[in-house]
């Protein structure tokens, strides 16, 4: 069956591009209307909360840990997120005709794909990080190291960036009946599989890396309760951390687990009007979860780390109560280890 015109759908498209065909005809104002209330306090914590944890691992020392690195990284993944929202609300208001040129078009998508597979990467990194330094202590001082993390870094940075550019082949402006523009998928992408390859290549970035995480986690976890017994300062560092990481890793896969469920059903799946609608209102879900995901990282380090806590309030000199006791969890947290820097 054929899509309404209107919707700027093909059959091949599935809902790539994160949220690139919306049909204005499918929601009412007083919907989109909701979803841009939900979206703005996000765009603004979002870019705050990040913003700080940015500057908190750079200007504090004590907070230069390999650990901290990543999130740092992966806050910057964020931040651009963040600052793509305003164009994906004017896609979602007014997706037709596109107004802003192919540039626009092509790197927006770009840029939140690149930083969705970098967040991703950095996620297993810092698992297989945690599960060495649980695991194989002595290995992992060897090996972990903050100026071999910054490159490896910056490695997951070009991966991301490798990984991401065949999306720059399958969107683009394309021409419309009646002459009308639209930042979607090219024919191009549609005729070559290239769409394809793409949509299966973002589902295996997220279900590999969770396989990979859940494995891990769980050795980490059987490792820490063979050594109940021990309840040593490290172990309990060790503990905290793997709360930490499994909550975070728990949220994105919330937070992402909608968009990639409706976007391959939606690929594998027969044509017809009533998968198209259920599509459409689990890409509207989606996309609050999307801004959700990247907003909500350092709310989460605030309340489960005193040390990331009594570091942002000694940076911003908000610090209120026993000043000494802050400044030794700033310095010397029970997430902190005198002697190694992959602790959190």
């Amino acid at each position: 069956m054929d899509y309404p015109e209107s919707s700027g759908w093909c059959e091949d498209c599935g809902n790539w591009s994160e949220w690139e065909h919306w049909d204005q005809s499918v929601f009412s104002e007083c919907e989109l209307l909701v979803v841009t209330l939900l979206c703005a306090p996000l765009l603004l914590l979002g870019i705050m909360g990040n913003a700080l944890t940015i500057m908190v691992v750079w200007r504090r020392p004590q907070m230069r840990s390999t650990t901290y690195l990543y999130l740092s990284s992966m806050a910057v993944s964020d931040v651009l997120i963040l600052l793509l929202m305003p164009l994906d609300l004017y896609k979602l208001w007014r997706y037709r005709p596109w107004l802003l040129g192919a540039v626009v078009c092509k790197l927006s998508v770009f840029v939140g794909e690149c930083c969705t597979f970098s967040s991703i990467l950095h996620m297993t990194a810092l698992g297989a990080e945690r599960y060495l330094a649980v695991c194989f202590p002595l290995r992992a001082r060897l090996l972990v190291t903050r100026g071999r993390v910054r490159v490896l870094i910056g490695g997951l940075w070009g991966v991301a960036l490798l990984s991401a550019g065949p999306v720059l082949a399958v969107v683009g402006v394309e021409r419309l009946g009646g002459g009308v523009s639209e930042c979607r998928c090219t024919e191009f992408a549609q005729s070559s599989g290239l769409l394809k390859v793409m949509l299966w290549l973002s589902n295996l970035y997220f279900i590999c890396p969770l396989l990979l995480l859940t494995l891990l986690y769980g050795l980490i976890a059987r490792r820490l309760h063979l050594r109940a017994h021990t309840h040593t300062h490290r172990d309990n560092t060790h503990r905290q951390t793997l709360r930490m990481m499994v909550v975070i890793v728990l949220v994105f896969i919330l937070c992402w687990l909608p968009f990639h469920v409706s976007r391959t059903l939606f690929s594998v799946s027969d044509s017809s009007t009533e998968l198209y609608y259920i599509s459409q209102y689990f890409n509207l879900v989606s996309l609050v979860l999307f801004y959700v995901s990247a907003a909500v990282n350092p709310l989460l380090y605030n309340i489960m780390s005193a040390r990331y806590r009594a570091n942002v309030l000694a940076m911003l000199h908000l610090t209120v109560g026993n000043t000494d006791e802050l400044r030794h969890r700033a310095r010397t947290s029970p997430l902190t280890a005198s002697h190694s820097s992959t602790h959190f």
